[in-house]
């Protein structure tokens, strides 16, 4: 058994700006005080010496942790707590939703299914599906504020269970992994006099803290801002629009223009959604629109509704294309046809659209769905490499929900990145575009390029 909780300081001192002095953040890492699991079946057991912790739901395991975090002098800005599936056991298609919990009192050798404690707080954050050997994040800042002790609690309404090694594995233990002190959010290059911005992601509000990182980002890129789909989760309820989305995004309203994901549909005709955006999400209902900006035409999308040759939507986009006199295209919707993520296949029903764009000569397709970034060379409707016509493809699936996982890394995907929140930022010049992945405060991650149009 570990004793007492261990810390490892580490000191990250931020880039020098040019009108700002150099910024420092210091990241200590804690293994738990205690953690253990509960089985429904066996009601009386014990599992507090285990080497790993389970959640399932066949039968029910839950799952428990405990941190004592001590000598946290500066605010916390990110609290982070890490886990690693075991080597032993091919993964899970549902990770497991983390919560916190308001008991911290429950012994580790204690604690069964028949005096476990309550896993009573608000959702921290959800894992989709894990495989083995592999480490995953869980976004805890709004429970670890501070020294303190604290407690969470994981569930899986999934039979197929996920493992994780406990503190009693040794070097693969949970962490939790606080940043302090103060690191100001990325700078961006102002664009040139006259030349437009168009800045977003999607995949954006829940009950956790990306779409607050996300949003503190859009504070300072000025612009139009759009969403890839996924505004409010789980199902984009007004209620999901008024107490997640709004208070961050949501001070943006007025220049968004949104598109609609799977969970704004979750909501019988994502009455949420229209009823929120209101005008600015294109005619109530139907989810697909079109606006000028500079030299550029853009697209927002519909990937919820009929999507085939001859549908409404295919036949609208076709016209519209064909009437656009603008020499640049850029289109966004929610679900990608070009992904490696694990979660969310490649989406062929999307195939139409992507085909009258490339009709078209469009040169921009950006997409959310998986929760995370992934960037492709310019391709034709069928996936190959084509620098003449082809489309760049974008997945900006980074807005604030917890990421996911790559899969089979497909043909000309160029960049990716599953672990940092932020914005995807494109400068619309006459005749080309430059494109910025804009990194949450305290990340490192970036990506960056410039393309001219067809």
């Amino acid at each position: 058994m570990a004793g007492g909780a261990v810390a490892l300081t580490a000191v990250a001192v931020a880039g020098l700006l040019t009108t700002a002095p150099v910024a420092t953040a210091a990241t200590t890492t804690f293994t738990p005080v205690a953690d253990t699991y509960v089985q429904d079946s066996t009601p009386s057991t014990s599992y507090g010496t285990s080497t790993q912790f389970v959640v399932d739901n066949s039968p029910v395991r839950q799952s428990f942790l405990k941190f004592t975090v001590s000598g946290v002098t500066d605010p916390v800005t990110n609290a982070k707590l890490r886990i690693r599936t075991v080597s032993g056991n091919n993964g899970s298609s549902n990770g497991g939703t983390f919560k916190a919990m308001t008991d911290t009192t429950w012994s580790e050798t204690g604690t069964t299914w028949n005096n476990k404690p309550a896993i009573d707080g608000a959702t921290l954050d959800t894992l989709g599906s894990v495989v083995k050997n592999t480490w995953y994040e869980i976004d805890v800042t709004s429970l670890v504020t501070g020294n303190g002790t604290f407690s969470i609690g994981a569930t899986s309404p999934n039979s197929d269970g996920a493992y994780y090694d406990s503190r009693e594995s040794g070097a693969d233990a949970p962490q939790l992994v606080i940043t302090t002190g103060t690191t100001p959010p990325p700078t961006t290059t102002p664009p040139p006099s006259g030349d437009p911005v168009l800045v977003g992601a999607g995949d954006i509000a829940n009950s956790g803290t990306g779409d607050t990182a996300t949003a503190n980002l859009l504070d300072n890129i000025p612009g139009t801002v759009f969403t890839a789909g996924d505004n409010a989760y789980d199902s984009g309820t007004a209620t999901e629009f008024a107490t997640y989305y709004d208070p961050t995004w949501g001070r943006h309203k007025a220049r968004t223009r949104p598109a609609p994901g799977n969970h704004d549909y979750n909501t019988p005709g994502a009455t949420g959604y229209y009823d929120y955006f209101g005008a600015n999400a294109g005619p109530s209902g139907r989810g697909y629109y079109s606006y000028d900006l500079g030299d550029w035409h853009v697209v927002s999308l519909n990937s919820e509704v009929n999507m085939a040759v001859g549908s409404p939507q295919e036949q609208w986009l076709r016209s519209d294309l064909a009437a656009s006199t603008k020499p640049c295209t850029i289109a966004y919707w929610h679900k990608p046809r070009f992904t490696s993520g694990a979660n969310h296949a490649p989406d062929t029903s999307t195939g139409p659209l992507v085909q009258a764009l490339y009709d078209n000569n469009a040169d921009v397709i950006v997409a959310g769905h998986n929760h995370q970034y992934e960037r492709f060379a310019p391709m034709n409707p069928s996936g190959q490499l084509d620098t003449t016509r082809g489309i760049r493809h974008f997945v900006a699936g980074m807005g604030g929900a917890s990421h996911y996982g790559f899969g089979t890394i497909m043909p000309n995907s160029e960049a990716r990145n599953s672990d940092t929140f932020g914005v995807l930022k494109f400068t619309l010049h006459a005749g080309s575009y430059d494109w910025q992945f804009v990194p949450e405060a305290g990340k490192t991650y970036s990506d960056s390029g410039t393309t001219s149009c067809h």
